[in-house]
């Protein structure tokens, strides 16, 4: 998990660098964050998560709308009063860019970093430039691996460690939302925030229980379910996806 300023649900604080774009990708660089102290989990209350997803959702392209302003406002409907703003960058020097799901009429539904998973918003377009992206990354807990999809085609797997059977890792259609550089050891040289959260967790480490996709240097949990629900991957795996994946990218649990 992140821990303190972007806290995504992890064996322990993590402190960061927030990333802007590697590639020509939409993807992120770097900004540091002090540590953050360490995670005392909370015993939640109930909270409505996404559906669980059984087949494999891989679109061959996804909408993604990147933030031009210094805040984008975000309406219940399309075309509706304000009832929040999202401010750019994040509060972890992040870049806002965010998965389109919806459109009508110069507005776009966008996937929100928010509880419940599967919360939505409607933002005007002329907030936001939009692009298309041809990545998605699935994830299958019983067999702990990671499929990256290019144009809806397989191009890459990994193994992956997933959360243990009392922190599962939680099922639903996500997206990714920043990309961190770990500064402290043990989550590897990247850290990819999304819009999931623990279903068991509702803080970890001073922040809401984020689900993060990260490295690791615990090379043995790969393979496993290991994790408190983020999803870990060798360090050499998180930094291929580093370098291709931008912001916005579906991520799907199942």
């Amino acid at each position: 998990m992140i821990a303190a300023a972007v806290a995504v649900v992890c064996a322990g604080a993590l402190a960061f660098v927030a990333l802007g774009p590697l590639s020509a990708a939409p993807a992120p660089t770097p900004t540091r964050s002090a540590a953050a102290p360490t995670p005392t989990p909370t015993t939640p209350k109930p909270t409505r998560s996404a559906a669980p997803v059984d087949g494999i959702d891989a679109p061959t392209s996804t909408t993604v709308a990147a933030a031009t302003g210094a805040s984008v406002p975000v309406s219940a409907s399309a075309g509706g009063k304000a009832t929040q703003t999202l401010e750019n960058p994040q509060a972890s020097g992040a870049p806002l860019v965010l998965r389109v799901v919806d459109q009508q009429d110069g507005w776009a539904e966008v996937q929100l970093a928010q509880r419940p998973n599967g919360s939505t918003g409607w933002v005007p377009t002329s907030a936001v430039t939009l692009s298309e992206d041809p990545y998605a990354i699935v994830v299958t807990r019983s067999t702990n691996t990671l499929d990256l999809y290019k144009a809806g085609k397989v191009v890459d797997s990994y193994p992956v460690a997933t959360g243990t059977g009392g922190t599962p890792s939680p099922t639903g259609r996500f997206a990714l939302t920043e990309l961190l550089a770990p500064t402290n050891e043990g989550y590897g040289p990247y850290a990819y925030g999304t819009t999931a959260f623990s279903d068991v967790l509702n803080s970890f480490g001073g922040g809401p229980g984020q689900i993060g996709l990260h490295g690791t240097d615990d090379t043995s949990s790969i393979g496993t379910a290991a994790s408190h629900g983020c999803i870990r991957m060798h360090n050499d795996d998180i930094t291929a996806l580093a370098e291709r994946l931008p912001l916005g990218t579906p991520f799907q649990v199942r």
